[in-house]
């Protein structure tokens, strides 16, 4: 909907309609959106199997053991 420039009777209300359509298509907009971060790319995939696979089998170390291994 583009407002007429010519037009000075733009009211109140024609703003307010206006804002009201733009307000609802940004939302169908961000409803629509996929948030970039959450995707998994094939090697986060692979890199999720193989730490399941690992703390399965009990091959995970803690944070502090590595850090006493590494004489941190």
């Amino acid at each position: 909907m583009k407002p007429n420039m010519t037009n000075s009777n733009i009211t109140l209300n024609t703003i307010y309609k206006d804002l009201e359509l733009i307000k609802n298509k940004i939302i169908k907009i961000e409803e629509h959106m996929v948030d970039v971060d959450s995707i998994m790319t094939e090697e986060d995939y692979n890199a999720l199997k193989d730490y399941k696979e690992e703390k399965s089998k009990g091959k995970l170390i803690s944070h502090e053991k590595l850090k006493k291994e590494l004489g941190l």
